[in-house]
């Protein structure tokens, strides 16, 4: 094998040292092996010691897998036995793994036609939504009509919640008890006012829904923020008393208009308790604990809902949108929907919020082991590999999916130690175990013979080596501590006029006694190696990334270089496009090195002036403010836009140089939004919040705009033909005047009159009686 050896650092003292160096060394237990002159070693690369001669006694185990469990995908949900419903295989895998050696399985998903589902209706009945009430009392019929287009196997169930009952949330005065509403002009009387109250439990019979909803009337809390939060986790964990069942999907609709309580509120009202977790419903289905306990956290919502499979889904209004938004990323398998103020389009929410659930695969790990490590490369439905994502969209029921897993150990636990860990799909009942065991032990070891005569009866003989007693030495454990010689000091030399012992050790029975050092261990069959004579990076021996052995990092799996600072994992390089580097440079050392001229960032995904980075800044305004758009998914949204602070303004201000002015269409609008990149790497988006429209003219205008200007038109030129006659015939007078004022004539005669009498004179010759006459006649 060319380049760095790592196997032969000569640090390995036994079989199980050389395993965990990397995964491709392997041990020679052959006892004949190497010759005393030159140090062979016996932890190599396998090919290395074929070559060497040791065939037949090679200790190189490599990780595995087994496939425990394999149903076959099932293609319909609804039928007479739904726990027998499948949705991802296998279901069960056992793995052992040796320290470095990668080994993957393919898990494969698929949505099933027809399955069952049950849906949980949750709804806010403070004051202000007394309309949406009004709107929801057939809710039932219309919303069992729309489902069972998607599902013939139907449940529905019904609870609602308005806050705390104690200050300051609530009105707790004695005057109130009865009535929160007495004074109020507007709603002079509602019920009083309580926590979570369980009104339906899931059933098919969707008259009984609308009959408790005709039931209820509203209540009156103090401040603006309800207590849906207890709601929710209340519905999520009492699976008893609501009805979930295993075997359908589970969705749990949040219908509210107003901001929620979360932890450490109920500090203002005296609760110091955190939420358990635990279901605290009474005999009447009311939350018991709402007065001694705290408001529940995101992270503590969002195990539960996960921990029984819940789709939760947030109905808000329009100005809470960007909120529950918010939310989504914090608690995974929710999605966010605008609700109308009158809950008019509750049915059209629930039926897309649904669909859209139903379009994605997202897994989930539970339960890693630390030393595991685990990468996902997904196969979607346009059969590209996406690596380092765990998640596809855009699917259609029925579609199926495939998820390649890689599994590592990175080291070595206690003997006899295993672990398991669970990969889920989010929302799911169905999962795949992963048992683990760990492959570190050689089987050589298990073969060891004490007080071997192969040491001189003062060892133990194990994977071809001798482990001495204590009190002596040797590689046959020939000799006793203490003993020396001129004759062993020959065997003590690297070399011919070397120092005995590389000068940091003494010559003890034909080997050397290392000296110890204060900066670590001197090793070697001459001393001449330490763990600590190594390159450095940033003032780390081998950047903590490897171990020294003897002047050189010999670097954990994943790190390669002189100082095994440079990592050769690309995941993190893969954007959240699952581009590597964005498109815009080159992963070195699992690092962006940007290559794209104006790009930054870790995965070189900023880019002011880079093409394209309009539309893509486009995408993240549709999806977080009007959850439409190609990233309309809510976990999609707030993996591609967590860097960016968008701000809503009524007027956008251009004059910022370094900001870039972004447009786009919408439904014969413009979209104008300024897009600037800050110092902490986030951006920031400042959006118009209305698209900026101009109404579009009647025909009746367009038809008199066309006459008129024809008219226009006409009239101006026939101004212009007036005025270049007007022009031509001024200059035929002025010519005419100036000729007339260059007559040279007396003003009294005509010179073109002529008299009517004209005199000519004639000469001629004629004869009179024979007589001649000359003359003229006038």
């Amino acid at each position: 094998v060319e380049g760095l050896n790592l196997c032969t650092s000569g640090s390995a003292t036994s079989c199980e040292e050389c395993l965990l160096i990397h995964p491709k060394c392997a041990w020679c237990s052959k006892e004949e092996f190497g010759s005393t002159k030159s140090i062979t070693s016996r932890c190599d690369f396998l090919q290395n010691l074929i070559a060497n001669g040791c065939d037949g006694a090679i200790e190189n185990p490599s990780s595995s897998i087994s496939v425990v469990k394999n149903v076959p995908l099932s293609s319909k949900g609804s039928g007479q036995t739904h726990l027998d419903v499948t949705q991802i295989t296998p279901q069960k895998v056992a793995l052992n793994l040796r320290p470095g050696d990668q080994t993957s399985f393919r898990v494969q998903v698929r949505q099933v036609e027809d399955y069952p589902v049950d849906l949980y209706y949750l709804m806010d009945l403070s004051l202000s939504m007394n309309d949406d009430l009004d709107n929801i009392r057939n809710l039932g019929t219309k919303l069992a009509e729309e489902m069972r287009k998607l599902t013939s196997n139907f449940r529905l169930g019904f609870g609602s919640f308005v806050d705390k009952n104690i200050s300051p949330f609530s009105y707790t005065a004695p005057r109130y008890q009865n009535n929160p509403c007495i004074g109020y002009k507007l709603f002079p009387s509602c019920v009083p006012s309580f926590g979570f109250r369980h009104l339906l439990s899931l059933t098919d019979k969707v008259d009984r829904f609308n009959e408790e909803v005709q039931k209820q009337k509203v209540s009156r809390n103090r401040d603006a923020p309800e207590g849906g939060f207890d709601a929710i986790l209340q519905a999520a964990v009492c699976k008893e008393k609501i009805g979930w069942r295993k075997e359908a999907s589970h969705l749990l609709v949040f219908t509210t208009d107003d901001v929620p309580h979360i932890a450490l509120d109920g500090k203002l009202g005296g609760l110091v308790q955190p939420h358990d977790g635990q279901c605290h419903l009474n005999e009447a289905n009311e939350y018991s604990a709402s007065s001694q306990l705290d408001y529940p956290s995101l992270a503590l919502l969002g195990e539960k809902l996960a921990e029984n499979n819940i789709h939760l889904i947030f109905a808000v209004t329009k100005s809470h949108y960007v909120l529950y938004k918010n939310f989504t990323a914090l608690i995974p398998g929710t999605t966010v929907e605008i609700l109308h103020k009158d809950s008019k389009n509750i049915i059209e929410l629930i039926v897309k919020a649904y669909n859209s659930i139903r379009s994605k695969v997202e897994l989930t790990v539970w339960d890693s082991p630390e030393d595991i490590g685990l990468t996902f490369t997904a196969t979607c439905q346009d059969g590209l590999s996406y690596p380092g994502l765990r998640k596809c969209g855009d699917l259609k029921i029925g579609d199926t999916v495939s998820f390649d897993v890689a599994v590592e150990a990175r080291s070595c636990p206690a003997e006899d130690t295993s672990h398991t860990f669970t990969i889920k799909p989010a929302g799911f009942r169905d999962t795949l175990e992963v048992a683990v065991t760990y492959n570190c032990r050689c089987g050589c070891t298990g073969r060891a013979a004490p007080a071997s005569g192969k040491c001189s009866g003062n060892g133990t003989y194990t994977c071809g080596l001798c482990e001495c007693d204590p009190g002596y030495l040797g590689a046959r454990c020939e000799c006793e501590e203490g003993a020396s010689g001129d004759m062993h000091h020959a065997m003590c030399r690297e070399a011919e006029g070397k120092p005995l012992c590389s000068g940091r050790g003494e010559c003890s029975c034909n080997q050397c006694l290392c000296y110890e050092s204060e900066f670590g261990n001197i090793y070697g069959p001459f001393c001449e190696c330490d763990d600590f004579s190594c390159a450095r990076y940033k003032g780390v021996l081998c950047s903590g990334h490897g171990e020294c052995h003897c002047g050189e990092c010999k670097c954990h799996a994943g790190y390669i270089g002189d100082n095994c600072n440079c990592s050769t994992e690309m995941d993190s390089c893969v954007s959240s496009d699952g581009q590597m580097c964005s498109g815009r440079g080159a992963c070195v050392c699992g690092k962006c090195q940007c290559t794209e001229p104006g790009a930054f960032g870790e995965t070189c995904e900023k880019c002011p002036t880079c093409p394209g980075v309009c539309s893509t800044k486009r995408d993240c305004i549709e999806c977080k403010l009007f959850n439409s758009g190609r990233l309309a998914d809510n976990q999609t949204c707030q993996k591609h836009c967590k860097d960016e602070i968008i701000t809503t303004v009524d007027v956008l201000e251009t004059d910022d140089p370094n900001a870039i002015l972004c447009a786009y269409p919408v439904n014969n609008c413009v979209m104008k939004f300024t897009y600037l990149e800050l110092p902490s790497g986030k951006s920031n988006l400042t959006v118009l919040k209305e698209p900026a429209c101009s109404s579009a003219p009647s025909a009746v205008t367009i038809v008199l705009a066309v006459i008129g200007s024809v008219v226009l038109i006409g009239i101006i030129l026939l101004a212009l033909w007036k005025l270049l006659v007007t022009i031509h015939d001024r200059r035929e007078f002025d010519r005419f005047q100036s000729e007339r004022s260059r007559a040279r004539y007396e003003m009294a005669s005509n010179p073109l009159y002529r008299k009517p009498i004209s005199t000519h004179n004639i000469e001629f010759t004629f004869n009179k009686l024979n007589k001649s006459y000359n003359g003229t006649v006038d």
